[in-house]
């Protein structure tokens, strides 16, 4: 199984509750499909850097799994269809992308605070 991160980005116009049942749901696809969930984060609204449909902002969330390719297809096909999603990207991750995401995600003790 490789490990893969895949950041979205959904529609402003959904309320919380439509972003939280959207992210619900791709975490469900995700877990039907034999993928184990090492981390995720919502990001919130956002400004884009460019518009997409004519939106200038978007929710953004990001998933960090573990996972066999047809369950990344899977994913990715449910993402294509779902009309809420105005962008997705799915990266394999490599070792040192692993190694570097554990260590950010790790509470920095005094000492590394002071020195890093």
């Amino acid at each position: 199984m490789n490990q893969y991160e895949t950041v979205l980005i959904l529609t402003p116009v959904l309320t919380e509750e439509m972003v939280r049942e959207a992210v619900l749901k791709f975490e469900k696809v995700l877990k039907e499909n034999g993928a184990e969930l090492v981390h995720q984060a919502h990001w919130g609204l956002r400004k884009l850097a460019y518009p997409i449909r004519k939106k200038a902002t978007g929710f953004y969330h990001l998933y960090e799994f573990k996972a066999t390719g047809p369950a990344v297809d899977k994913l990715e096909l449910e993402l294509r269809r779902d009309e809420r999603i105005l962008r997705f990207l799915t990266v394999s991750l490599d070792k040192y992308a692993v190694t570097y995401n554990e260590s950010r995600r790790r509470p920095k003790t005094a000492k590394e605070e002071v020195n890093p």
